[in-house]
């Protein structure tokens, strides 16, 4: 049996107690390593769970799944994964490749940002689609997750912008000489995210496109959901690119149409109430008109 046993968001003992059990059970347990990370280490987690866990980063799972699904059929192995285990598609994947191998599989959710973005205070019903922004590079700026920010604002809903991580990354140069030497890793705060989206709207301004986001659309960035020192802040896509939200893993979110209550919530968390609710007025006005 194949087990995807979902970790929470926060430390070792977001796990379920019926994951715990089957983490304590198998023959092997693998935890993923490159789609999130958790605020603790592996070695907590080995200590918390009374087992060794084998590292399987993005080349082990994506190109070595056979490796993990080895001896399925006949023992149990688990396959632990930072929030929940369908938030990345890779995972998806492994679930198609144990099925075509005859190997059954059951899944352990737990929570994810997928859910546990509502901390700012913006109802999960009214989310659009979720976008990923990456990091840029020199020669390489793409912009289409704003045409996806943008169709949800247009509809009137919010945004969760997930944002990049690179983990045993190789440099261009060392990838084409086939060297083995990883980069340092990267988290992109919700400071780079908020810059490069500013960027975007100048670069659709000059074009003279009508937007649909702005330099004053109402944001939240959220860090570390989940962890004791979870952090929450509000305001415009220009301020955000000011605060200083700590150490990862952060999330960006788009506003869209706000219910009074919502508005109520994420006020909590503004880096300026002077004019928070002056400045979503305008900035509502500007997109529902496009």
């Amino acid at each position: 049996m194949l087990y995807l046993v979902g970790l929470g968001l926060g430390d070792a003992k977001d796990v379920t107690v019926r994951g715990l059990e089957v983490i304590r059970s198998c023959s092997r347990v693998y935890l993923e390593a490159y789609t999130s990370i958790l605020s603790v280490g592996k070695e907590a987690l080995e200590e918390f769970y009374g087992r060794e866990l084998i590292l399987a980063d993005r080349e082990t799972v994506e190109q070595e799944a056979n490796e993990i699904l080895r001896d399925s059929k006949e023992s149990d192995v688990a396959f632990l994964v930072v929030g929940d285990p369908f938030g990345a598609t890779t995972h998806t994947d492994l679930v198609l490749r144990a099925t075509k191998a005859g190997i059954q599989y059951r899944v352990i959710h737990n929570a994810s940002i997928l859910n546990a973005v509502g901390c700012c205070g913006l109802q999960l019903y009214n989310f659009g689609e979720t976008v990923s922004i990456v990091f840029w590079t020199d020669s390489w700026k793409p912009e289409s997750f704003y045409d996806k920010i943008r169709r949800n604002r247009l509809s009137g809903m919010h945004t969760l912008c997930l944002l990049d991580i690179k983990v045993k990354e190789q440099s261009i140069e060392n990838l084409m000489k086939g060297r083995k030497i990883f980069e340092p890793p990267r988290y992109m705060t919700v400071n780079q995210a908020a810059e490069q989206l500013m960027e975007i709207v100048q670069n659709r301004r000059k074009l003279g496109e009508e937007l649909a986001i702005s330099e004053n659309t109402i944001c939240a960035g959220l860090a570390r959901v989940g962890a004791c020192d979870q952090k929450i802040a509000s305001g415009t896509l220009q301020q955000l690119c000011m605060v200083d939200l700590g150490g990862p893993l952060h999330s960006l979110v788009i506003s869209g149409c706000m219910h009074p209550l919502e508005l109520d919530m994420l006020r909590q968390f503004a880096v300026d109430t002077s004019n928070f609710d002056q400045i979503n007025v305008e900035d509502s006005s500007t997109y529902l008109s496009v």
